[in-house]
């Protein structure tokens, strides 16, 4: 589960609630002096950074969704995996528009055991969504939203939504009420909103605010504990 979001205002401010369960998952938060991420431990013995912020405003995360064989694991040239693609723009390797070059020119497949769609956002609001098997959209508008659900097939992953799992409409409701004066406080809200709780509960929520540079998170839906990280400019 996870829920993402980005909104265009007076600031552009980007929201990310990371639920993962700690059974399957290890994780950490790791602060750097280019990258804020949230660190996903693999079989090579690295943290990973498939949820994060770069210094120079790139976002990416990876939500979990119900695979599609079209969108299956296979290797090539002609081929790169979702969580390949959003590492390497989370790490500033790939730009926004090289990501974009990328998804048009190559097959975008899921990663060999986890099925994943991804949201990038850039310093300047653009937004991409990436279903592996399915395909992309680029998004400039006021807001973008994601949970675990395709946006681009709908009809493909309704079958799978969990009952009460209603994340996506109350954040769209919220979204939709607010004007240009959107704040970092106004995301946590959103996201303690859709907080989850039990085995998938909301591990990290972290806020990224391009005018401030900076990041502001919790862990374990201590809301009330709020961190704060911000980019150096040199």
């Amino acid at each position: 589960m996870c829920t993402r979001f980005v909104y265009c205002g007076n600031d552009i401010i980007t929201g990310f609630n990371f639920d993962i369960d700690l059974a399957v998952w290890k994780h950490k938060v790791i602060e750097e002096k280019d990258r804020f991420y949230i660190g996903i431990l693999r079989p090579d013995g690295v943290y990973h950074s498939y949820h994060g912020v770069n210094r120079n405003g790139n976002v990416g995360t990876l939500l979990y969704v119900h695979g599609n064989p079209a969108g299956g694991y296979r290797d090539g040239h002609d081929c790169m995996t979702i969580a390949d693609l959003t590492e390497q723009f989370i790490k500033a390797q790939i730009s926004f528009d090289g990501v974009l070059q990328i998804v048009k020119s190559k097959k975008i497949v899921y990663a060999p055991d986890a099925t994943m769609q991804a949201m990038l956002s850039d310093v300047h609001g653009r937004t991409l969504v990436i279903e592996p098997g399915i395909g992309y959209r680029e998004e400039n508008r006021k807001y973008s939203l994601i949970t675990n659900y395709s946006l681009l097939n709908p009809e493909s992953t309704r079958d799978f939504i969990v009952p009460g799992d209603d994340r996506y409409e109350r954040a769209l409701q919220l979204l939709d009420s607010y004007k240009n004066g959107f704040s970092v406080s106004d995301a946590f809200t959103l996201l303690r909103t859709v907080r989850q709780e039990g085995a998938w509960a909301t591990r990290v929520s972290f806020i990224y605010s391009v005018n401030e540079r900076t990041v502001y998170y919790a862990e374990n839906n201590h809301f009330e504990q709020m961190q704060k990280f911000t980019f150096p400019f040199a």
